[in-house]
């Protein structure tokens, strides 16, 4: 009988939240304990029965759990904690900041290496998936161009951005790509894109009271690294609007490739997801890793890995039989 694989949880917030319920999920695992930075005697599970522990309480588990996922920000928390914890324990983690991905991994590799352990680093759909995508349909049309698209979908990085402006109360930023341009190369054109001909940003501010609605709206349009480089709308609404209209957190977007075959045979390949909610799609992501990550250390790899190192298969709870008979 195949081994239940036992996980840990590091971080209880949207997207922690969403590993538990998609645990709950896949009957080859089990949550052996969630570990928090705030007391954990004062948190309740969405499930009602994990087990709340403090960070600091995670080496005491070492030998208990056979996969930690990593819920924490790719800004600080990711990569202080993922090489401390890979020096323990199998991890998989969605630290997501693309230019910064190949220090991490070194950074994690050489902890885990170390350690004897396995970690599967920055997955989730982008980096993850659409990662897979863009080298499958590169390596098939090798001649073509690459196109990512991402949205209609809330932008958390962006509409934090937005409430840090003098005078705004909250706010929540849409990334929106332009479907015209998406049509353009669905037809077969490869054109060259200027960052704001691709995505535009729609935001939804509550204003405080009393506020200048002009300068805000300056403030974000110019705003470095956030906004100047796209044609973005603010739009000034009530909290009530907020709360009623703009709560959820969905996402998706397209991976596309352009390319040609033979003489000039005009070929192309598109993955697309539609999420109504991006941090329990991502949080799936995670959990299907952490079952190659396992399997891959059980065979006695180490080290970090990305999604272009999982075997494919690895990713079910079925095993190579059924899936030659259920799926091939």
């Amino acid at each position: 009988m195949q081994k239940t694989i036992k996980i840990g949880i590091v971080g209880y917030g949207n997207l922690g939240k969403g590993v538990e319920k998609a645990i709950a999920q896949n009957p080859d695992m089990e949550l052996t304990a969630i570990f928090t930075r705030r007391q954990p005697d004062q948190l309740q599970s969405t499930g009602g029965g994990a087990k709340f522990e403090h960070i600091s309480a995670a080496e005491t588990y070492k030998g208990i759990i056979d996969v930690m996922i990593l819920c924490g920000g790719s800004a600080t928390d990711l990569p202080e904690q993922t090489p401390v914890l890979a020096s323990m324990f199998n991890t998989v983690d969605s630290f997501d900041t693309h230019a910064k991905i190949p220090e991490f991994y070194e950074s994690v590799n050489a902890a885990a290496k170390q350690a004897g352990t396995l970690s599967v680093i920055s997955t989730g759909w982008d980096p993850g998936l659409f990662s897979l995508n863009r080298l499958l349909a590169e390596a098939i049309l090798p001649e073509g161009k690459d196109y990512t698209f991402w949205g209609k979908g809330v932008s958390q990085g962006h509409s934090d951005a937005i409430r840090r402006v003098p005078g705004v109360k909250a706010g929540v930023q849409y990334t929106v790509p332009v479907q015209a341009v998406i049509d353009r190369i669905r037809s077969g054109e490869t054109p060259e894109l200027e960052t704001r001909e691709k995505h535009l940003r729609d935001c939804y501010v509550v204003a405080e009271e009393g506020a200048d609605l002009e300068q805000i709206r300056q403030a974000i349009v110019t705003m470095e690294n956030y906004f100047a480089d796209y044609d973005t709308t603010v739009n000034f609404i009530t909290e009530e609007q907020l709360k009623a209209e703009h709560q959820g957190m969905p996402h998706g977007g397209f991976v596309i490739r352009s390319g040609v075959t033979g003489e000039n045979t005009k070929q192309i390949i598109e993955f697309g997801l539609k999420l109504e909610s991006n941090p329990e799609f991502t949080a799936s992501v995670l959990v299907a890793c952490a079952r190659a990550g396992y399997r891959i250390s059980q065979e006695g790899g180490t080290g970090a890995k990305t999604i272009f190192d999982l075997p494919i298969g690895y990713l079910s709870p079925k095993s190579a039989e059924e899936l030659r008979r259920d799926l091939l």
